[in-house]
């Protein structure tokens, strides 16, 4: 129930940016899914049989034995 709060928390906090905010390895800069609420979306968190929100994932914020939280990025604030 927690991570559902603050996953609904940083959604919400999203609207004022443009583009939908991702999620990274703050240590690798590995790419961790998109932070929306598409259950079809293959790179959504939200997505149960995903690489990025199956329980069983090891790239997965929905995995209970992870080590290393991931951060969120918002690709509209970064110049490339």
């Amino acid at each position: 129930m927690k991570k559902i709060v603050i996953l609904i928390s940083l959604l919400f906090s999203a609207v004022a940016h443009s583009a939908l905010p991702i999620l990274g390895d703050p240590q690798s800069g590995k790419y961790l899914g998109n932070l929306n609420a598409n259950p079809y979306d293959q790179n959504s968190v939200s997505n149960p049989y995903g690489e990025f929100g199956s329980p069983y994932s090891q790239d997965s914020i929905n995995n209970p034995y992870a080590t290393n939280p991931p951060v969120i990025f918002y690709p509209d604030e970064y110049d490339y």
